[in-house]
């Protein structure tokens, strides 16, 4: 499944875990870096597109927005 809102076009964009150390008093050194990754919110929606029920993956961004008509039922 792929992690790509079919809205928007949002996808995971990619950072870092900062591992600390030290208890915050004087100095808090950066121990390491290690890659990750944030993936959006996606959710499996039914929705109206063309009068026609369709399957879709959409962020939750999307569906708050209302960018999306639900089908009831």
């Amino acid at each position: 499944m792929s992690k790509k809102c079919d809205v928007c076009g949002k996808q995971p964009t990619f950072g870092n875990n900062v591992a600390r150390l030290g208890k915050g008093a004087m100095i808090r050194r950066v121990k390491a870096r290690t890659p990750r990754r944030f993936n959006p919110n996606i959710q499996p929606v039914r929705a109206l597109i063309k009068g026609t029920p369709t399957r879709l993956k959409v962020c939750t961004s999307c569906i708050k927005a209302g960018k999306v008509q639900r089908v009831v039922g």
